[in-house]
């Protein structure tokens, strides 16, 4: 039997928009120039003149270089024209006078920006140190404990978040995800259905309940959820790969191939639909359309060895047995232990 591949159904982490926004409003009674400068500035940053918003904060520094709003606000310029250096040098400048939580945080979306990912979750801790409600600080350090592979710690960050934020639909989302990398299947589905109670066009939120379901059995409820998907984003290529697969599941593979070949045309790229096509054109007995696809699934990445597993399979029942051995020895090769199974008649 052809096996069925491992398809990429985690779509984890998509981020919530950005809300780092200047810290402070215009002062009300500006009777400096220094407080004039800082003011223009605020202003020109609501304007989306940034250069000018720039200008503008630093006169006011000039006039009183221990102006720790306009270090912030400067440096929340500075990051929103994507100068992450410069960003962290003014956050630094504000911390240095006066610590705050969202200097911290700043920073450490800076520091994030960059690639700087220790640095960016201990300046996320220090945001929370300073204000233990900060929602956006817990939330982006569980992101970060959740791609280092700390899905408890990032279950811990996202249910802080959560607690500080009832309605922070990304966190439950994501919460949803890191239990579903413990093996929590019911904990993911619940989060997933609570983001989706919050905002339900999260059209990611489908495509995870609807992996997390597959996963725990229920396929035709999985289906409908990856339909959800797919009607918020018609552009949703993994939505259709794992839609397919699920129709796969429920032995329509008629379905599936439809699926699988509507990723394809979204993502001409897209090994694992290729390969997933295969396997259902293999059980459609179109042995010849599986073949092709395979090769273009190998085509795409040389190291795909389940490709040459299927290829193999398929190559087997068009009496390629030359073929076929070649294929199920280069997928063991790579790594794929049921293929051994198939050489006990290869010389």
């Amino acid at each position: 039997m052809l096996t069925f591949a491992l398809l990429l159904t985690a779509n984890m982490a998509l981020r919530a928009q950005d809300e780092t926004v200047v810290k402070a409003t215009i002062i009300e009674e500006a009777s400096t120039e220094a407080g004039k400068y800082y003011n223009s500035g605020i202003e020109n940053f609501k304007a989306g003149k940034f250069t000018e918003a720039i200008g503008d904060f630093s006169k006011a520094i000039e006039l009183k270089p221990g102006f720790e709003q306009a270090f912030y606000n400067r440096g929340i310029t500075y990051y929103e024209q994507k100068d992450f250096l410069k960003a962290i040098t003014d956050m630094d400048s504000a911390i240095q006078i006066k610590p705050s939580a969202e200097s911290y945080f700043t920073r450490g979306r800076s520091n994030e920006a960059l690639g700087n990912i220790d640095a960016a979750i201990t300046d996320y801790g220090k945001a929370v140190e300073n204000n233990p409600s900060h929602a956006q600080a817990f939330y982006y350090r569980g992101v970060l404990k959740f791609n280092s592979a700390d899905y408890n710690g990032a279950v811990s960050d996202f249910t802080s978040a959560i607690n500080n934020n009832k309605s922070y639909a990304y966190a439950y989302n994501d919460r949803g995800s890191s239990k579903r990398q413990l093996g929590d299947l019911k904990g993911a589905i619940e989060d997933y259905k609570a983001a989706l109670m919050i905002d339900n066009t999260l059209s990611f939120t489908h495509n995870n309940l609807g992996s997390a379901k597959r996963k725990s059995g229920d396929i035709k409820g999985s289906v409908n959820d990856f339909s959800k998907a797919i009607g918020l984003d018609a552009k949703y290529v993994i939505a259709y790969n794992n839609r397919g697969s699920a129709k796969y599941d429920l032995e329509d593979y008629q379905g599936a191939v439809q699926d699988f070949t509507k990723a394809i045309e979204l993502d001409s790229k897209y090994a694992y639909a290729y390969n997933n096509r295969a396997a259902a054109k293999f059980k459609l007995k179109d042995f010849k359309g599986a073949i092709e696809d395979c090769n273009k699934a190998i085509e795409l990445d040389p190291s795909y060895g389940y490709a040459y597993l299927n290829r193999g399979n398929a190559k087997e029942l068009v009496r390629d047995d030359q073929g076929a051995c070649e294929d199920w020895k280069k997928a063991a090769e790579l790594g794929v232990e049921s293929a051994k199974n198939h050489m006990s008649d290869c010389y």
